[in-house]
């Protein structure tokens, strides 16, 4: 196994586990749960037309990645491309605001886990199943990055099988085939449908569908510790993009010719909705008993596969910010099998009394919740951006884009696109409390932007750094990457 020259992380990923890491990272609850309630705001072609965009959106910024990922193929991701394209201090803030993500991310997981399992065993404390979840998480991700990725690889495979299953099952329900008379396209002209509420309930989906797409920048993390990142990003991220945007158009143009959007089941957005779960209707319209049994399985799948890619994401990440010396040396170890130990530790404990504050200050949590919201967005700003700078380092030093093992389409349409919507989606995301002026609200749901500004203001005023110019951005490329193509040729 190749590894990285003084970074003693294994490159053991396959492309079967790249692929399948992004694609379990963006469908979750999102797709089985919140769709409804995308359906139920904008109407079923609103829905649609929010979800295509978005996807549209995330498309190019995966395509930005990737062609940043195969050039350098690092653990820390964008935010190491952010320290060396852009400003020390944006790497610095995009690093410590992603692992912060994933840390409260992982907490909101393994609470979850304990909501699920009340569907099947009420009496036991929620705690015990927390606690359980997460020390099974933590033994996966300390064994070695392959465990992870195999784990990952058929957790995600569950939750596929399951959209296709359900593609299927819907299809026959809307001919009538099972579950009694057809449906066909009456609802797509039921009432105010197509469009319900207009731009502005279009535009307010935006964010549901954000939330729902996010987990897929994981392909950037992966490359890290990929056998070859130049082959297995490229496809990953055209495998993903379809897939990804093939089951979730499908599956709410499904939805959405079954259960009209006026029906108050679609208000479900979390996973203690799973009695009112989309699928879980659709599924007992076609006459299938356990329906509700069987999607609640699948949805603690789901909820583990985050928790285990968030405890995977933020590990590496904080191992990233040591590496760059953002953090405490000590998070840089690791051990013989390349697991960065201290990092996992580190993120573990912040996971766990993150999860204790749940119970014991309700309040606190929610904050802390509230503080890793728009962190995602952030992070996909923070792509586009480096995007812009690396392509325009690369051709003022002389190289030309044909060089590039793998370049993104459309530039500098994409990244620009992607950044103007992720704004767009930052700014709207509770532009209603704005209107009535409910600051506290407006605290909740904006708090994660004040926080990335302190600590990127927090490092540029320290350290006095700047915009590094185009001619001195540090294009060059890893040791490992450079041996692999002279062996090549």
């Amino acid at each position: 196994m190749a590894k990285e020259e003084n970074h003693s992380i294994d490159r053991s990923l396959k492309t079967r586990h790249i692929s399948m890491i992004a694609l379990g990272g963006s469908i979750g609850t999102g797709l089985f749960v919140a769709s409804g309630s995308a359906i139920s705001e904008a109407g079923p072609a609103g829905a649609l037309i929010a979800y295509v965009a978005m996807g549209i959106m995330v498309y190019f910024l995966m395509t930005s990645l990737g062609e940043m990922a195969t050039y350098m193929p690092v653990s820390g991701s964008f935010a190491t491309y952010s320290t060396k394209y852009v400003d020390p201090a944006l790497g610095f803030a995009m690093g410590w605001n992603y692992w912060f993500n994933w840390a409260i991310t992982l907490a909101v997981d393994i609470s979850t886990v304990s909501i699920v399992m009340k569907f099947w065993l009420p009496n036991v404390p929620g705690w015990v199943w927390s606690t359980v979840a997460l020390i099974l998480i933590f033994a996966v991700n300390a064994l070695t990055v392959k465990a992870f990725g195999e784990t990952e690889y058929w957790m995600a495979l569950i939750k596929v099988i399951t959209v296709v299953i359900f593609l299927v099952v819907g299809v026959a329900v809307i001919f009538g085939i099972m579950g009694g008379h057809a449906t066909y396209l009456n609802n797509f002209t039921y009432k105010k449908a197509p469009f319900v509420g207009g731009i502005p309930m279009i535009l307010s989906v935006f964010v549901v569908a954000g939330f729902s797409f996010q987990g897929t920048e994981l392909i950037g993390i992966t490359a890290g510790e990929s056998e070859t990142p130049e082959k297995s990003v490229p496809k990953a991220i055209n495998q993903v993009f379809w897939r990804i945007l093939l089951f979730y158009i499908l599956s709410i143009f499904v939805i959405a010719c079954i259960i009209p959007y006026t029906s108050p089941d679609l208000l479900g957005s979390s996973a203690s909705d799973v009695k009112i779960s989309p699928f879980t209707l659709v599924f007992r319209r076609a006459g299938l008993a356990g329906a509700a049994s069987v999607m609640n399985a699948v949805i603690l799948t789901s909820v583990i596969s985050s928790a285990n890619s968030g405890m995977y994401a933020s590990t590496r990440m904080l191992y990233s910010l040591a590496l760059e010396g953002y953090a405490p040396k000590t998070f840089s170890l690791t051990t013989k099998r390349g697991i960065p130990l201290m990092a996992l530790i580190g993120t573990t404990v912040v996971g766990a009394l993150t999860f204790v504050s749940s119970i014991a200050g309700p309040e606190i949590y929610m904050w802390l919740v509230a503080a890793s919201g728009l962190t995602g967005f952030i992070a996909w700003l923070g792509i586009a951006i480096s995007h812009l700078r690396f392509r325009r380092a690369f051709i003022r030093q002389g190289h030309r884009v044909e060089e590039l093992r793998y370049h993104a389409k459309w530039f500098p349409f994409g990244p620009i696109f992607a950044f103007l919507l992720c704004l767009v989606v930052i700014i709207g995301q509770d532009i209603h409390s704005f209107a009535t002026f409910n600051w506290e609200a407006i605290g909740i749901s904006y708090i994660s932007v004040p926080i990335f500004i302190v600590l990127y203001a927090y490092y540029k005023i320290k350290y006095h750094t700047h915009m590094i110019p185009l001619d001195e951005v540090d294009l060059t490329q890893p040791d490992f990457i450079l041996k692999s193509r002279k062996q090549k040729k």
